[in-house]
C-alpha cells in the first residue's frame, strides 16, 4: 500500500470562509482555474471566458432536476424530526434518511397530510420508509408533487444556513429537466441561459440524467480508500448523446456525475443502470477527455477523481493555488477546467 491509498493523504486545510454560502451572481463573474496539462500552465480567468479558453469539444451536461427533499415534521409522540430523501427504491419505497431518533414502524407526520412509515433501519443510517395520504400508498411522481409544495431545498451540510426562496432558482441548473436529484450538479450552476448559447454557437451541447443521492456528501471513512464503498447512482444516457461517446470526439463532462456516467458507460456500455464508479489514480477516465469541475471536500471521492485526471501532486498543487487566490469552494463556489 501507498501513500496515494490512504485516505489523509486527500486532505488539506481551508479556511471557513472560503466556504461559498451563496453563488457569485452574474455567473459569469466567477472564478475559473484552468489547467493546460499539455503546457503545464494554469490561468486564472473568468467563468465568462469559457467559450475563448474552451478546445474544440462536445459538451455534455447533466439534465437531472433537485427535488425539494428535505421535510420537516414530527413523530406520533410529539417529537420533531427531520427527513431527506436519498432516492426512490421499487414497489413505492424509498431511502431517506432522518435525524431524530425511529424504530421500525414509527408514524412520521408531516403538512398536506402526507406520512410516512418506517419499515427499515439499515447498517449505513439510511432508513427505507413508505410514504401515505390518508391511507393511499404514493408513487414516486406523487411524492415529488407534495414534496414540491412543502419540501426545502437539500442545502449541501456544509453551508450552515436554512435554504431561502433564492435557493430554489440557485441550487437548479437552468437546464434541469428530470426530477429525481437531492443534490445539485454543481459544475452546471455556473452556467447562465446566454452562457449555453453563446456556447452552442462553437460547440455542440448533449445530455444525460443522473439522479445525485445525498450518498455523494457522505465521507470515505475507511483508512485505505481502495475499502470505500461507493455510493450508487441512476443515470440514463439518451441515444445521441451515446453516438458521442461511441465517436472518437473530444468530450468535455460537466461535473463528476456526468464523468462517472460517462466512464461507466465507456466500461459496460450500458444506457440506463446504476452506477457506482469510483475513479481515483488507480482507476483513471478511458473516455472523458476534459473535465469542468468545482473545488471539492477534503478525503472526498470527488477530489480523488479529480487526481485520476491530472495526478496526485498536480491536484493539491492547483488546491493550494486556489486557497492563496481566494477562489471559493463547494457547491457555490468557483470552478477549474481541465483541459
Amino acid at each position: 500500500m501507498n501513500d496515494l491509498d490512504l485516505l489523509n493523504t486527500y486532505d488539506y486545510f481551508l479556511p471557513k470562509e472560503l466556504i461559498a454560502t451563496k453563488p457569485t451572481l452574474p455567473k459569469e463573474e466567477a472564478k475559473l482555474l484552468v489547467y493546460d496539462r499539455k503546457n503545464d500552465k494554469i490561468y486564472h480567468l473568468k467563468f465568462g471566458n469559457l467559450p475563448e479558453i474552451l478546445p474544440p469539444c462536445k459538451i455534455i451536461f447533466n439534465d437531472t432536476k433537485v427535488i425539494k427533499a428535505r421535510i420537516y415534521g414530527h413523530k406520533e409522540s410529539g417529537g420533531k424530526i427531520e427527513l431527506l430523501i436519498n432516492r426512490p427504491l421499487d414497489d413505492n419505497k424509498f431511502s431517506v434518511f432522518i435525524k431524530g431518533s425511529v424504530k421500525i414502524d414509527t408514524k412520521l407526520i408531516f403538512e398536506n397530510e402526507l406520512f410516512a412509515r418506517v419499515l427499515e433501519l439499515l447498517d449505513d443510517g439510511s432508513r427505507i420508509v413508505k410514504f401515505y395520504k390518508k391511507s393511499e400508498i404514493l408513487n414516486t411522481d406523487n411524492v415529488f408533487e407534495i414534496l414540491e409544495k412543502i419540501g426545502h431545498t437539500p442545502l449541501p451540510p456544509y453551508i450552515k444556513r436554512d435554504d431561502n426562496k433564492n435557493d430554489e432558482i440557485w441550487y437548479q441548473s437552468v437546464f434541469a429537466k428530470n426530477l429525481g436529484a437531492v443534490a445539485a450538479p454543481t459544475a452546471s450552476l455556473h452556467f447562465s441561459d446566454d452562457m449555453i448559447k453563446t456556447l452552442k454557437k462553437t460547440h455542440e451541447i448533449f445530455y444525460l440524467t443522473l439522479h445525485i443521492g445525498a450518498g455523494t456528501f457522505k465521507g470515505v471513512e475507511s483508512e485505505n480508500i481502495h475499502d470505500h464503498k461507493m455510493h450508487s447512482e441512476w443515470f440514463n444516457i439518451p441515444k445521441n448523446t451515446a453516438l458521442v461517446l461511441d465517436s472518437k470526439d473530444q468530450i468535455l463532462g460537466v461535473g463528476t456525475t456526468v464523468t462517472r456516467a460517462v466512464e461507466d458507460y465507456a466500461r459496460n456500455h450500458n444506457l440506463s443502470k446504476e452506477c457506482n464508479l469510483f475513479l481515483n489514480y488507480a482507476n483513471k477516465p478511458i473516455r472523458q477527455n476534459y473535465l469542468l469541475t468545482n473545488f471539492h471536500l477534503p478525503k472526498s471521492t470527488l477530489i480523488m477523481l479529480v487526481t485520476a485526471f491530472i495526478g496526485y501532486e498536480k491536484t493539491m498543487e492547483i488546491y493550494k493555488i486556489a486557497i492563496e487566490k481566494g477562489y471559493k469552494f463547494y457547491s457555490y463556489g468557483d470552478a477549474m477546467l481541465v483541459i
